[in-house]
């Protein structure tokens, strides 16, 4: 996730926050079927998609506390 991206999260509402954070999830899940399965070739997603979930859940934290 570039700075770009950053900054169009934070744009974004908490509503608007919590349902990237589901889509992340699914991702998540698929991405961690696939490896079981042995059909994923990019294992580097299953990091991406962690550290996306942990900013998402930043910054809805951030969004609750101001």
């Amino acid at each position: 996730m570039d700075a770009s991206q950053l900054e169009e999260l934070r744009n974004q509402t908490a509503e608007e926050l919590g349902s990237e954070l589901v889509r992340l999830r699914k991702e998540q899940f698929n991405l961690r079927m696939q490896r079981a399965s042995e059909l994923l070739p990019q294992t580097h997603l299953i990091t991406k998609t962690r550290r996306d979930i942990a900013r998402i859940k930043t910054l809805i934290r951030e969004k609750a506390s101001a």
